[in-house]
């Protein structure tokens, strides 16, 4: 079947950037490879702006559904800041996936604290396989921005050892009919990547 290792992969960004349906079609995916699986998430304060954060572990056999710090083998980040609020859960060897866009928190837009600065560099410099993308763009090129979170699950499934045919196959059950031929668009635009 599979190997006995447990891999875990963090999805993060803020409310509305469409995170947990990408975990849960992330995780349908991996259950149909067969593989047991196991996720979390967590929602920020805010409906909208708030921290979204969900934890898919998968595997031969998965106890836990939250991975310690310094286990996630790829942390996919849709807004850049929330990349840095999660990278203690990252060792040397995983990957990186950042969707290249700033959602600013309440702090910034008051002006009590800066954006921080080449997030990006410092993750590069840190971290060997790293994926940047502007999603959100990508997206709206595809026909609609909200489906950013379509083009990072593009860019991830080429991590992933599972065929492309079934993260289709779930895209085409789990999104409504007239969404799917441009979602589809989307996906594949992030696996060029």
């Amino acid at each position: 079947m599979h190997n006995s290792k447990v891999n875990t992969v963090l999805f993060v960004g803020v409310g509305g950037q469409g995170i947990i349906l990408a975990s849960d079609i992330f995780s349908e995916v991996m259950l149909r490879a067969g593989f047991d699986i196991k996720k979390s998430e967590v929602h920020g304060m805010a409906q909208r702006g708030g921290c979204v954060s969900s934890h898919v572990r998968y595997g031969e056999k998965v106890f836990s559904p939250l991975a310690n710090k310094g286990d996630v083998d790829i942390l996919v980040s849709f807004e850049r800041m929330e990349t840095l609020r999660y990278i203690d859960y990252l060792n040397v060897e995983s990957a990186v996936v950042i969707n290249d866009e700033e959602v600013f928190p309440p702090s910034v837009n008051l002006g009590d604290e800066p954006y921080p600065a080449d997030i990006t560099g410092f993750v590069q410099r840190h971290f060997q396989r790293v994926k940047i993308l502007k999603a959100t763009d990508m997206a709206r090129n595809a026909g609609d921005a909200r489906m950013a979170n379509t083009v990072m699950l593009g860019t991830l499934s080429a991590f992933s050892e599972v065929d492309e045919s079934y993260w289709k196959e779930v895209l085409r059950e789990m999104l409504p009919k007239h969404l799917v031929r441009n979602n589809i668009a989307a996906f594949d635009s992030g696996r060029r990547i």
